[in-house]
Order: C-alpha cells, then structure tokens, then sequence
C-alpha cells in the first residue's frame, strides 16, 4: 500500500489512491511539526470538519468539567502497563465501570470521535482517533513531523508565543504526553510509523504541500 522514501514521506501509489474512497483522515503530529495549521487548513479547502479541540469541549460538557481537567486526565493517563490493559479492554467492551477517571475521559472521546464520524466525512486530530474508528471502512493514517530543528523551534515561539529558552522543554513535554497518552490507551508507539498509511514530513513540503497531498486523499 505505500512506499518508503529517504526524504521522510511515505506516499500512497497513485493507482491504488484512485481505487480507495476515503472518508476519514486522522492526524497524529508531532508538537510543532504544524500539524494542526495542515488540519485545519485542509478543513477549510476540502470544506469537511476538522475535529481536535472540539472532542475535548464535548466531552467536558458531557462529563461537567473544565477543559482544562481533561487536560490534566489525559497527562496521567501515561501510566503503567496494567492500566493500558486494563483500559483498553473496558474500551473495547464500552463498560465504563470501575474506570479510573482518566480511563472514562478516554472512553468519552472515543465515543464522541465514532458519533462524529457517523455524521459524514471529517478530519480527526489526535485522541488516539484511528484507534476509535479502527472497525470503520475509508480510514487514512497519517503522521506529521517535521526534520528540520530550527523551523520547529521558530514555529513554536511564532504560532504559539513560548519563551525561545522554554521551546526545548515545551517541545519534549507535549511529544511525552502524546506519546504516553497513544500507548497508555492503545498499547502501541506513537512514533511507530507502522501505524500509519501516510507520513508526511513538513519541512519538506511546507504546510500547502501537506495540505495538497492530504486533499488529494478525499
């Protein structure tokens, strides 16, 4: 299904991409890659929703928390290989209870990332999203990072407005949690590119190029 270049990008053989209808794109990325600017703008070139944040709002609301709590849910949620086991099989069986608070914020997203995809084609950042929609038909993969050191940092200073000396921490704390939270809850590396269809790397392409790989996929 794909082929493995040295430049970083695994692209998908033109012959098959016309075969495959496709309805979902879930996106993994790597903080500061520009995975959520690629996202979000090929939401709005595609005219199809983008989930990431949303998913987060909609389960707060659902469970009468901040947002701000998920966050904090999903930062313990990093923990020991008893608890992924354990969390994953009460996923699989939808069985919420003796979850941990942490395990019931997982099932919440999980659902809500299903009821989403029930109401047409969407793009979905983060939250495990392929693990979610793993039994639907026209699911792509794709992971995002970026090669390049300097641009990574000079993006996470511009577009999100961190001290230039915190950018090195922030940039480990951020792939840490995302990290941990795919395995916690998954039993697989984030960075594993086997669990992926599409890898794009954006320092090589530039967020437009990744954007017009991407659209190509609907």
């Amino acid at each position: 299904m794909v082929s493995h270049t040295a430049s970083g990008l695994i692209r998908l053989h033109c012959e098959e991409v016309k075969k495959m209808k496709f309805r979902y794109i879930t996106i993994e990325r790597e903080y500061g890659s520009g995975g959520t600017k690629i996202a979000r703008k090929l939401s709005e070139v595609c005219g199809i929703p983008c989930y990431g944040r949303e998913i987060l709002e909609a389960v707060a609301k659902k469970q009468g928390i901040p947002v701000d709590r998920i966050n904090q849910y999903e930062e313990k949620a990093t923990g020991s290989l008893l608890y992924t086991m354990f969390v994953m099989s009460r996923v699989q069986t939808g069985d919420p209870n003796m979850l941990t608070e942490e395990g019931k914020v997982f099932l919440d997203e999980q659902l809500e990332i299903r009821r989403l995809a029930t109401e047409g084609p969407a793009i979905f950042l983060g939250h495990c999203a392929s693990d979610a929609l793993k039994d639907q038909k026209g699911v792509v993969k794709v992971f995002i990072h970026s090669e390049d050191e300097e641009e990574v940092k000079n993006r996470i200073t511009k577009d999100y407005g961190i001290d230039p000396e915190k950018v090195d921490s922030t940039r480990r704390y951020y792939n840490k949690k995302r990290a941990g939270y795919f395995r916690a809850n998954t039993g697989k590396d984030w960075k594993d590119l086997k669990n992926y269809d599409v890898v794009l790397d954006s320092s090589k392409l530039g967020i437009d190029g990744c954007v017009n790989v991407l659209k190509g996929l609907f």
